[in-house]
């Protein structure tokens, strides 16, 4: 073989080793049939989130009728096949998770494959260029049948280089996208097993929104008169807690410096559900001619004033916001977790239920009670926006809904109220966080 058909040669194993690269039929209609599934999928899952969306509806429609056993084991029942479908959108999305971590592998097989073609190539082009080098211009010269052959061998030198380099460059880009991939394959795979904790805890929710409706038809034997009477009981055992607690917190040798506190108005805080959630609040105003899921503000409300005994006059401590069972319920800041508790243990305790407090090191805490799940320990540091437990109606609530409470510091303790003199009504045992009047903040004050 002469000098130049060598060089040639040596061109067509450079340019045919990487261009050709490795059969890629297998690998395309491994994908084609995954894209098919992941296409299925998304079809399955669209005709979830229309269902999820009519039982939205029909649960806003129900939320919206005066307070009856039929209303309430209504909305029960609605959330229960409103969870049922978001759990199977969470399974619907887990395997779409799976399909695409499937088909990142096998696009990172098939790139590691060109990878170490291109490779041996390029080590044969190398190999070529270092026997090229070895002979000196002028040996090449003489060597040469003429000058214009010499030449064209010097040109056809500049352009194999050329195209070396060209493709060593293409090899790096190829493993960057390699690196790349894996990382998208790595975050795909935590995103997974997000999902699966979230399912695992809805499931939960299920459950409990079940054994609530359960616990509902038992006591009141599915009559209306019964049920009016139960909720009758538990505001009366609401009304000795409320003063039992009143009385605690005028009692209370805290104090608190304003000065301390964020200034009003700077949005520190944010709503602790979804943006999505919130602005589909918004929508139904419209519907409703009020911010439907706000059900009850903080102070003196139209509520409080109509029915002094349940809050002894001193006006709603918190923010009421309407949520079907199950929904996620978020920090409204990041901070440590104070303290969690169900004051649901405390047998005939008509208070919080599930209720999980922050602290967040700016002078303000906040407290998300009602929950049907907590999600998170005391001590856990959190962060904005990170789901701190799922919404529900444990302890006093006459429907699904989160009290969202925001306290200043310095006047909040976690505490029983037997230890503060001796208290003796029906939460006297049960582990709440408590605190002095004035402790006691506006949460849109700082939403």
């Amino acid at each position: 073989m002469t000098r130049t058909a060598g060089f040639v040669f040596f061109l067509y194993v450079l340019f045919g080793g990487l261009m050709l690269g490795v059969p890629a039929t297998a690998f395309a209609d491994a994908a084609s049939d995954i894209q098919a599934q992941i296409d299925a999928n998304k079809k399955q899952l669209d005709a979830l989130e229309a269902e999820i969306a009519i039982y939205q509806k029909e649960l806003d429609t129900v939320s919206s009728k005066k307070n009856t056993l039929q209303s309430t084991i209504s909305s029960l029942t609605l959330s229960q096949k409103k969870l049922a479908s978001e759990i199977k959108v969470t399974q619907n999305k887990i395997a779409s998770a799976n399909l695409k971590i499937k088909e990142l592998t096998l696009s990172i097989g098939d790139k590691e494959a060109v990878i170490a073609i291109d490779q041996i190539a390029i080590t044969k082009a190398l190999r070529s260029i270092a026997e090229g080098e070895q002979a000196s211009l002028i040996t090449q010269l003489i060597s040469s049948n003429s000058l214009g052959e010499a030449w064209q061998k010097a040109d056809q030198a500049i352009l194999f280089n050329r195209a070396l380099g060209n493709d060593i460059d293409n090899v790096r880009a190829v493993r960057t996208a390699l690196a790349e991939n894996r990382d998208q394959v790595t975050a795909t795979k935590t995103n997974l097993v997000t999902l699966q904790r979230d399912l695992t805890l809805q499931k939960r929710s299920v459950d409990a929104s079940k054994a609530a409706q359960q616990q509902l038809l038992a006591q009141t034997k599915n009559q209306e008169a019964n049920y009016q009477k139960l909720i009758a009981q538990k505001q009366a055992s609401e009304k000795s807690f409320e003063q039992e607690l009143l009385n605690l917190q005028g009692q209370l040798n805290l104090v608190v410096h304003p000065n301390l506190l964020p200034k009003v108005g700077t949005g520190v805080l944010s709503w602790p559900f979804s943006t999505a959630f919130m602005l589909n609040c918004t929508q139904r105003k419209s519907v409703f001619k009020n911010l439907f899921c706000i059900t009850q503000y903080f102070g003196n409300t139209a509520f409080s004033t109509a029915n002094p005994q349940i809050y002894n006059g001193g006006g709603h401590p918190g923010m009421d916001i309407a949520a079907p069972i199950g929904t996620a319920v978020k920090a409204s800041f990041g901070g440590i977790v104070l303290a969690t508790g169900n004051t649901d243990l405390v047998r005939g305790c008509y208070s919080y239920g599930k209720w999980v407090m922050l602290v967040h090191g700016n002078g303000l805490n906040t407290l998300y009670a009602h929950l049907s799940e907590i999600d998170v320990a005391k001590g856990q540091e959190v962060s904005t926006g990170q789901m701190l437990g799922l919404s529900g109606m444990t302890g006093y609530a006459t429907g699904p809904h989160l009290h969202f409470g925001v306290y200043a510091t310095e006047g909040t303790q976690i505490m029983t109220l037997r230890q503060f003199r001796g208290a003796k009504i029906g939460c006297a045992d049960a582990t709440m966080p408590v605190a002095t009047l004035t402790a006691y903040l506006n949460p849109l004050s700082y939403l």
